[in-house]
């Protein structure tokens, strides 16, 4: 098992983040994954993917999320877990469904979320992109808090990253067509795209 640590979770003051110089927001908790490398050099960050995780699979709350991005998941835990025994994967931050901001990888680092990707024909998107869970399925809405948070965190990472344009933020679906469906229908585009030019 690697090392983790997973700090107290701060309330943030919503919907207002920053982006502090060594790649972590302000307002979150931090719970420290293993599972990044480093960016290949001269690399800009230029694309935002949008996730959408429950474990189990249409469950919210728990810490299962955390024990998965952390190497700590009982796989004898529940039946669906079993497919995902040695799996190592992370991403670089998690919002939950009330709106709690977990943070795993500093925002320059290279996150495990994507998998195999392309995006505009230029493949493996984990190493140009910045991964955001939302705690959520595919056909369950999103709360309000969710986008709020999305939206903040999106004009923070702009400040540093201003490759970070509305049509650079995309859904895994997007990325991994046929593979990946998430955040699914479920999720509000025109409200996020509302939310960060009102």
């Amino acid at each position: 098992m690697s090392s983790f640590k997973c700090s107290e979770f701060v309330p943030p003051s919503p919907p207002c983040v920053a982006l502090l110089p060594d790649g972590w927001l302000t307002g979150v908790r931090r719970c420290v994954s293993a599972n990044f490398n480093q960016r290949p050099s001269n690399t800009d960050i230029e694309l935002v993917v949008i996730h959408n995780i429950s474990l189990p699979p249409g469950e919210f709350g728990g810490e299962y999320i955390d024990q998965l991005f952390t190497n700590r998941l009982d796989v004898q835990a529940h039946p669906f877990f079993a497919q995902l025994q040695g799996l190592q994967v992370s991403a670089h931050l998690l919002i939950r469904r009330n709106g709690e901001l977990v943070q795993y990888v500093p925002m320059q680092e290279r996150a495990w979320h994507a998998g195999m990707s392309s995006f505009q024909e230029r493949p493996n998107c984990n190493d140009f992109a910045i991964g955001i869970e939302l705690e959520g399925a595919d056909d369950t809405p999103y709360e309000i808090i969710q986008y709020q948070q999305l939206a903040s965190v999106i004009w923070a990472l702009r400040k540093l990253y201003p490759h970070l344009t509305d049509d650079r933020l995309v859904g895994h679906s997007a990325i991994a067509p046929g593979r990946k469906t998430d955040p699914g229908a479920a999720f509000d585009w025109a409200l996020l795209y509302r939310l960060l030019n009102d």
